[in-house]
């Protein structure tokens, strides 16, 4: 049970954390924060058409007719700017002004004009409680009210809201209506039968920043900010203004001086660099609200598309799974790296083009999305990949070549088994060495400096053996078991020659060892040493408080005596014993080149049939030492 618990946090445990930061970053608002931020960057960049090619005129209230006139402005005033204009031919006015009190003793000039001249809109504030100007009829009242993101910055545009009453439609609606005659589009939302990127609850890369209920929303299309005809008030009132400049156009008047502070933040004004923070005025938000609408009316707007969130949700569960499944699947963990790391680039890039091309699809989430799984996915893979190393390590007890360790992992889960090697019956070659005079050497040294002299002679012997793929398994003493073809089964003539090369690299390996040791006046080192070929029974073997790995067998046992044969019978530092077994798998070139001294059949104790045995004679033995395991 603890050990499937254990095993149910490591592989659970990553993907678990990967959702609670995936929670985190929408519940928090730090993902829609960056959506907001790509969709500002590429609104600021993308090349935006001019104001000066609608029929739109702005009439600004400047610091310079605060100067001149006062503030606020006289209603008089007012009634002579728009005499002005109707005398020019305009199509509509619209006042961006509060004038639900009269200013000055002209009020009731400014309200009859309201009251009967067509082409005057009054605006009305639905949120702060401000009426129009009284006496407007309400097929010309209008609300102004605009939908501030939670950051301040205006991104969008509330067209219109249905079942409302005659006098409650937007400013730009309204403003287009009267210019045009034309209530189409109204009509058509009102029936529901209107189709247009319409902004709802988690679509595009808002985050429950759009309620329902709210109406008709969609993102706010910007002219070049600045580039529409402009004209002050004073200029309209000094007769500055062409009436050709004006005729036929949608004017609108409203405040542009600072000082007033109808001015807002952009999608552009943190890209734009100036002494001044960048913001756009109330009346030339309107007047891009209007361009818009105008646009849609001459058939010439592309409304792009906005995913809605029912989309966005399938978009991020895709990218999860992909990143869950790329991030185990992939064989290698850097390869996985790089897949995941340049999908999620390629579907941010991806999503960004589309943003571009005013498509707007959640790019945040679903990038975190692909990154978390898959860095959940790695750090399963490298907390179990540790696991398993430990268990290896453990299991097997001693050292193994890094390309059997890799094999290992690769197949782990064909080879471990509620953390053990099971039991597989497999051909090995195994070699077995001892060290011979072991006693008489030990009587004239030290222990520490006994255990240095062997190690310095392991240090010759191990390397030859785990760089062919060999695994030393055991050391016994003054000498050391060790297996080719375990625990991964291997092609048997191979190994068979990669013991033999072994063999030839060690006896090399002594004869520079015995040279440092007679310099150094400590005792010669020389080996006996058997190889034998057969099948071995190979598994994990112990219990919980104990575990190794075992090889058991007859080819143990014949590798192990044929060491312990005839010791007296032992020239020159390295001694190798063969089983027929062994030199019977050899290829035949590279057994024509080994120099072997026959010594018959032999009988070895625990074996019925008798060995045949050859010993290599390393004193004309082939320059084959640095070869290695194909």
């Amino acid at each position: 049970m603890k050990h499937f618990r254990e095993l149910l946090v490591q592989t659970v445990g990553p993907y678990l954390v990967a959702v609670v930061v995936l929670l985190l970053l929408r519940s928090t608002g730090l993902a829609q924060s960056v959506d907001l931020l790509l969709y500002d960057l590429i609104t600021a960049q993308r090349p935006s058409p001019s104001g000066r090619d609608t029929p739109i005129t702005l009439v600004g209230i400047e610091e310079s007719d605060i100067q001149r006139f006062g503030w606020p402005i006289d209603d008089g005033l007012f009634c002579q700017a728009f005499d002005q204009l109707n005398t020019a031919g305009v199509e509509a006015i619209g006042l961006d002004i509060y004038r639900d009190k009269g200013v000055g003793p002209k009020q009731q000039c400014l309200r009859d004009r309201f009251r009967d001249t067509p082409t005057l809109v009054s605006i009305f504030n639905v949120a702060s409680g401000i009426g129009p100007v009284p006496g407007t009829p309400a097929e010309r009242q209008s609300y102004n009210d605009l939908s501030l993101d939670a950051d301040g910055v205006l991104r969008r545009d509330l067209v219109h809201v249905s079942g409302q009453d005659e006098a409650t439609v937007s400013f730009p609606m309204r403003m287009v209506e009267v210019a045009t005659g034309d209530r189409h589009l109204r009509n058509a939302m009102d029936a529901g039968s209107h189709q247009d990127a319409w902004l709802s609850a988690d679509g595009g890369g808002y985050h429950k920043e759009i309620e329902a209920g709210l109406g008709f929303q969609r993102l706010l299309r910007f002219r070049e900010p600045g580039s529409y005809r402009f004209y002050s008030l004073a200029q309209l009132l000094d007769g500055d203004v062409p009436s050709d400049a004006i005729r036929n156009q949608i004017v609108l008047i409203g405040s542009t001086a600072p000082s007033l502070r109808d001015l807002f933040n952009v999608p552009h004004t943190r890209f734009r660099q100036s002494e001044e923070m960048f913001q756009v005025s109330g009346v030339e938000i309107h007047a891009n609200r209007v361009a818009t609408l105008l646009d849609h009316h001459n058939g010439t707007l592309n409304a792009g598309w906005i995913m809605p969130g029912w989309g966005n949700l399938s978009l991020i569960l895709v990218c999860m799974a992909s990143g869950t499944l790329l991030g185990e699947m992939v064989p290698t963990l850097k390869r996985s790296v790089l897949v995941v790391v340049a999908l999620s680039a390629g579907i941010a890039g991806g999503l960004t083009w589309l943003l571009w091309q005013h498509i707007w699809v959640g790019i945040a989430m679903p990038t975190f999305g692909l990154l978390s799984m898959g860095g959940a996915a790695w750090l399963r893979r490298g907390a179990m990949s540790q696991q398993h190393s430990q268990q290896i390590k453990q299991l097997l007890g001693q050292t193994t070549s890094p390309a059997v360790a890799q094999q290992l992992w690769d197949q782990r889960d064909e080879l471990l088994s509620d953390g053990r090697f099971e039991g597989r019956q497999l051909p090995v070659t195994v070699l077995f060495t001892d060290t011979a005079n072991f006693t008489t050497v030990s009587e004239g040294m030290s222990p520490r400096e006994l255990m240095d002299w062997l190690n310095r002679g392991m240090e010759v012997c191990v390397p030859a053996v785990t760089k062919r793929g060999g695994m030393v398994n055991k050391f016994t003493g003054d000498g050391m078991l060790a297996v080719f073809g375990v625990p991964l089964e291997q092609n048997s003539q191979a190994e068979a020659q990669a013991a033999i090369e072994a063999a030839i690299e060690i006896n090399a390996g002594l004869e520079q060892l015995n040279k440092e040791l007679l310099q150094d006046n400590e005792p010669e080192m020389r080996i006996r040493m058997g190889i034998h070929s057969g099948e071995a029974l190979v598994g994990s073997m112990g219990s919980a408080e104990r575990i190794e790995y075992a090889v058991i067998g007859d080819s143990v046992n014949c590798a192990s005596r044929l060491e312990s044969l005839d010791k007296h019978r032992h020239e020159g530092l390295l001694r190798v014993l063969i089983s027929s077994t062994t030199l019977d798998l050899l290829d035949a070139n590279f057994r024509s080149d080994l120099e072997l001294e026959f010594w018959g059949p032999v009988h070895v104790k625990g074996r019925d049939q008798p060995l045949s045995v050859s010993e290599l004679r390393m004193d004309i033995a082939p320059g084959a030492a640095g070869a290695t395991q194909p």
